[in-house]
């Protein structure tokens, strides 16, 4: 999606590269200077030794990992089209992939919280390596098993990583601070990774499609044996001592028992459903009204700004804020219901399009460390993995109910697709004020079952 293939006659301004990119070196440069009170170990380098080699690793694993992530992002509907497939045969993959998703996510996250985070990120890099190889090797439509890997792989990627991350924190008895400096980094450098994958796959692609597309197979078998070495050379992770007994009595009681925990799944639902929604209909609403764009330059201005969206985080959490982070997330899901509202009322004007779309992403990059810090402090981490992804179910049962209506029986169109996705978005405005107003804060015993 994100692939330039032809030249298209609407494109966005380099002043928008420009903005983003002065912005974001500016957010990140400015901060030492102006917070009252540096707390974050970018600036301060106040971590031990160890935590920071691990930190340097991990941020490196994870940097490959996204740029794997990225090259299907971007290649996935190419691809699928390069085998002439239908549209209704795109959708079916589609579907297969969410239901793969909604079946055994679950699973997996219980699976990553009992043998531990660092075996199931090796998981995420060899379901890649088995996808590049198997498309190396046959050279053939192989959408069912891609999909289904690929899909097993997303999932591991959005809780396997962060989860790993807050237990090797906690294990080495670190300040919050690190934690909360390495959550925006990881939405900062996914980002960047996800625009370094564009770039990659525009260079592979070339004039010559079906070759692009093996040149991506051999990066991403490379970049996942990398991605493995790399995470072999951490830290040693001792074996799991809670039994599958113990395990679920504790889930019952922390999680599924907590209506805060219920409240705080509910509204990354929500998030992720929208999230959904908007990569699947943003192209066709752009070009709806007949107009030819550049899509390629257009993506990375999304990217561009979920960066620097990132970046706020630092300055609104270091020192003593006056905000707390119930209320920060209430007011930007909030902000971007009344965005989605907009664009479902009306979804013709290509710039007004694009700066609404710019927007989003703009406050996504600014929730996804505020969610991952609020989990961190409601959440133990010894069910981490598996909160999350039973939080993605509804998420994802709701993306493959409108992928079917759309898709097969074309009875909803996207403007209603946009207006359930605002009503998540409001809805998980709502429970995270719930969260604020009944929550109290938890207790750090809880962490340690």
């Amino acid at each position: 999606m994100g692939v330039v293939i032809e030249s298209f006659v609407w494109e966005p301004s380099s002043s928008f590269f420009v903005f983003f990119f002065i912005s974001t070196f500016l957010s990140i440069s400015l901060f030492p200077y102006f917070a009252k009170n540096r707390t974050f170990t970018t600036f301060d380098h106040t971590i031990s030794s160890s935590f920071a080699r691990f930190q340097r690793w991990f941020l490196a694993i994870y940097t490959l990992s996204s740029v794997m992530e990225g090259l299907w992002f971007v290649y996935g509907e190419l691809e699928l089209a390069s085998y002439g497939l239908s549209k209704e045969s795109i959708v079916f993959y589609l579907c297969v992939g969410y239901s793969t998703s909604l079946i055994l996510g679950p699973l997996l996250g219980v699976l990553s919280d009992l043998i531990g985070q660092k075996r199931i990120c090796l998981l995420y890099c060899f379901l890649h390596f088995i996808v590049g190889v198997w498309k190396r090797i046959t050279m053939s439509p192989s959408a069912w098993f891609a999909n289904v890997c690929l899909s097993l792989a997303g999932l591991v990627y959005s809780f396997g990583f962060e989860t790993w991350l807050v237990v090797e924190h906690e294990k080495q008895s670190q300040r919050n601070d690190s934690l909360n400096e390495t959550f925006w980094l990881m939405t900062f450098l996914e980002s960047a990774s996800l625009i370094g994958s564009q770039v990659l796959a525009n260079w592979f692609v070339d004039v010559n499609v079906q070759r692009g597309i093996a040149l991506s197979a051999t990066a991403s078998v490379f970049l996942s044996v990398v991605a493995m070495i790399c995470t072999n050379r951490t830290v040693k992770e001792s074996l799991k001592t809670l039994s599958l007994k113990d395990y679920s009595a504790a889930f019952y009681a922390y999680v599924l028992g907590d209506k805060r925990i219920w409240f705080l799944g509910t509204s990354q639902a929500c998030l992720q459903f929208s999230t959904a929604v908007f990569w699947i209909l943003w192209a066709p609403m752009i070009v709806a009204d007949g107009r030819e764009v550049n899509l390629g330059l257009i993506y990375p201005c999304f990217l561009g700004s979920r960066m620097l969206g990132s970046t706020v985080f630092p300055w609104l959490m270091s020192g003593q804020s006056l905000l707390r982070v119930e209320d920060c997330l209430v007011y930007i899901y909030a902000i971007l219901g009344v965005v989605f509202s907009i664009i479902a009322y009306d979804y013709q004007e290509i710039r007004i399009l694009v700066i609404l779309f710019c927007l989003f992403h703009g406050c996504s990059g600014l929730i996804l460390p505020l969610l991952a810090r609020l989990r961190t402090m409601y959440v133990p981490n010894e069910l981490r993995g598996g909160m999350i992804s039973i939080s993605q179910v509804p998420a994802n049962a709701a993306i493959l109910f409108c992928l079917i209506q759309r898709g097969y029986s074309n009875k909803i169109e996207n403007s209603t697709m946009m207006a359930l996705a605002a009503v998540s978005l409001f809805t998980a405005s709502g429970c995270i004020y719930l969260l604020r107003r009944w929550g109290k804060s938890p207790h750090h015993d809880w962490h340690k079952l």
